[in-house]
């Protein structure tokens, strides 16, 4: 009995040991799994921090991306060139859809703007809102839509008063509604406008906007960029100041490098300004104020300096767009604002991503870019602010063409030109200004020769002449130029100044 009992506590023993072996090499198994797993979640975090950090974008100014031109580089170099100038986001003049695909999954923040021509439709359907937004928007999920901007200038048009100007806020109701329908409800709207929405911008505190908008127009905007947080995105150019006003206005102030001398003072508010660009950006502060909506926050959608431009047109060259917008990616950097808001935060895009040589216009239309069409620097660029004015590599001697003449004469070198669009051209230019074809009527200096194109010919430099300071063009649908060949002849004298 003894022994069987002996025998029986041996048997439980040995399976009570059996049991905590199994026990054992189960909890050892189980914990090389855990641990193996861990490994496994610690190498996944840190390819996905790793995937990210490749995606990290710089706190850096945007770029406007435009594609009025030949031979541009495709999307998907054109993003390369987005990192290598560091940029902070870009902003796209439609929604190209070569483009949106080539910007899926960068982490880039991306503005889209929409077409000045379907506004109306889109405030006068909800459903073609919505219809717009899948088809351009929705398709692209990871693209990081920051901005969506409904037009582009729309108040510069005048011709656009009746059909447009009364659409835009409609227009921006309906497309946020369709962004909330598909879960982009964090994408801000606005439009941009140029600093001729403003009837008043000197000094900045006088800055008001002109009669024919503010009520009607930019009242209603402002509450709604009010109430949905969003910015008033403003073009300000200062070049285009600088250009008609050079004896009132040092280009080193226009350029960021007023030393403490040149700096002005508004005499209404006492704010002292070191630059052009803060006056101008105050002084939308200022219109903004004066309709009760002076916390709307400032976007900047386009700013720059030309790099080039026609014989005459003076202060466009390389070293001046270098230091213009190397400063301004400086000044965004140190979060400075402005006077009137001072260490505001205020997005920025600089214009522009490339050359443009199919643009309309002045020469200077088609020279605001950082890249050449090949894609090599016009100049060298750190959109982030960070780098150094000396790590750059020498910039090119400034030019100095203020002071010579120009004129704007009919072009074609003798050859025929379209005579209805010269007589509309000719009727146009003499129904502006004072005096404008004064020289050209019977028995004036310039009636002789009585031909369409001599006519036409000094109506359109008499009109440049007069109206270039204001942003006048010697364009005329392609059928003017500019020239440093003076066109007067015997007592007939084509003004210029």
């Amino acid at each position: 009995m003894i022994t069987n009992t002996l025998h029986s506590i041996s048997d439980q023993n040995q399976k009570r040991f059996n049991i905590w072996q199994e026990n054992k090499r189960a909890e050892m198994a189980s914990s090389s799994i855990c641990a193996l797993l861990l490994l496994l979640a610690a190498f996944s975090c840190h390819c996905h921090a790793a995937a990210a950090a490749a995606y990290r974008r710089p706190r850096a100014i945007g770029v406007n991306y435009g594609n009025l031109g030949d031979d541009l580089p495709t999307a998907a170099r054109s993003v390369k060139l987005l990192r290598k100038a560091n940029a902070g986001a870009v902003k796209l003049y439609n929604a190209d859809q070569r483009i949106l695909h080539a910007l899926a999954g960068t982490g880039i923040p991306v503005s889209v703007m929409v077409p000045n021509d379907i506004v109306p439709s889109l405030a006068d359907s909800r459903a073609a809102a919505r219809k717009w937004v899948d088809n351009n928007l929705k398709r692209h999920p990871r693209v990081r839509v920051r901005y969506l901007l409904v037009g582009n200038e729309l108040l510069s048009y005048p011709a656009l008063a009746a059909s447009t100007w009364g659409k835009i806020v409609p227009a921006m109701k309906n497309l946020r509604h369709a962004l909330h329908a598909i879960g982009l409800g964090r994408v801000k709207l606005g439009t941009p406008l140029a600093m001729d929405a403003l009837a008043a911008s000197y000094p900045p505190s006088a800055g008001a906007f002109r009669e024919d908008i503010a009520d009607p127009v930019m009242r209603p905007l402002l509450d709604f960029l009010n109430h949905t947080r969003s910015y008033y995105f403003v073009d300000a150019y200062p070049y285009f100041p600088w250009a008609a006003n050079q004896k009132d206005i040092s280009l080193d102030y226009a350029l960021f490098e007023g030393n403490a001398s040149s700096h002005y003072v508004d005499p209404a508010t006492r704010l002292a300004y070191t630059n052009l660009l803060d006056q101008m950006l105050d002084a939308c502060i200022a219109a903004m104020d004066k309709l009760g909506y002076g916390g709307v926050k400032l976007a900047i959608s386009e700013t720059g300096w030309p790099n080039a431009g026609d014989p005459g047109q003076a202060g466009a060259n390389v070293r001046n767009a270098a230091l213009y917008n190397r400063h301004l990616a400086r000044r965004m950097h140190k979060k400075l604002g402005t006077p009137a808001r001072p260490r505001s935060k205020m997005p920025a895009f600089v214009f522009a991503l490339y050359n443009e040589d199919l643009k309309p216009g002045a020469g200077t239309e088609r020279h605001w870019g950082m890249f050449y069409p090949n894609g090599t620097w016009v100049y060298q660029i750190d959109l982030t602010g960070r780098r150094t004015a000396r790590s750059y590599p020498p910039l090119p001697p400034p030019d100095d063409q203020t002071g010579k003449l120009e004129w704007c004469v009919l072009a074609g070198g003798g050859k025929p030109l379209n005579e209805t669009a010269v007589a509309l051209a000719l009727n146009y230019a003499c129904g502006q200004g004072t005096g404008t074809c004064a020289a050209i009527q019977p028995g004036g200096a310039c009636y002789e020769p009585n031909t369409l194109d001599a006519h036409a010919s000094y109506a359109i430099n008499a009109y440049w002449q007069q109206f270039k300071a204001k942003g006048g063009s010697c364009y005329f649908n392609g059928l003017a130029v500019k020239t440093n060949k003076d066109p007067s002849y015997l007592s007939c004298k084509f003004p210029s100044y």
